[in-house]
């Protein structure tokens, strides 16, 4: 049976989108270290998210905008993020897992598994690939706002992107729906 496993990174932050995955790994597929991404170090997340992306049936990312995320709000842009990677998907799964307690609509089998980031290899390969490509972006990001240090933080509040913030003021990259930044307006 295909599995596609799904998940997401980037709904706390303060800044940049919402990134998803999709992965569809081989039967029985065994990759050790395949864990939830937030238990990696940058580097081993780094070299397994290659490996995923080279040994899976397919992959495919998702994304949702910092405009969606402040106009339908951060839940319902997860969801849209998630349809994408999945519509994406060069192959379709029969079943899809996705991490959390709630699942978007695919027109396919679907259930969600909370906790399933460090239960489900699928979902594992998922949230590894979606954090790298997150990470990617928040880096490029920190190149045309340095002073908000989105290489380093991810757009989440850290002390120094929040001094940032009052220092010197809203990019366009940063979600307006969120307390702390709508704070500023």
């Amino acid at each position: 049976m295909l599995i596609a496993g799904v998940d997401e990174v980037g709904r706390g932050p303060l800044a940049g989108p919402v990134v998803t995955a999709a992965v569809i790994l081989p039967e029985s597929y065994d990759l050790p270290g395949l864990t939830d991404s937030k238990k990696l170090s940058l580097k081993k997340r780094e070299q397994l998210s290659e490996q995923i992306k080279s040994q899976a049936i397919c992959w495919a990312l998702g994304e949702a905008s910092v405009a969606e995320i402040d106009q339908l709000n951060i839940l319902h842009a997860t969801m849209l993020g998630m349809q994408r990677a999945v519509a994406k998907l060069r192959v379709t799964p029969q079943q899809i897992l996705v991490d959390g307690n709630r699942s978007p609509e695919f027109g396919i089998p679907a259930r969600a598994i909370v906790g399933g980031d460090g239960l489900e290899p699928a979902i594992s390969a998922a949230s590894i690939v979606a954090k790298v490509a997150r990470d990617d972006v928040m880096r490029d990001y920190a190149l045309q706002y340095p002073e908000y240090g989105f290489d380093r933080n991810s757009g989440y509040p850290t002390k120094q992107h929040r001094e940032a913030l009052i220092r010197c003021g809203i990019t366009p990259i940063h979600r307006r729906s969120f307390a702390p930044v709508k704070a500023l307006l």
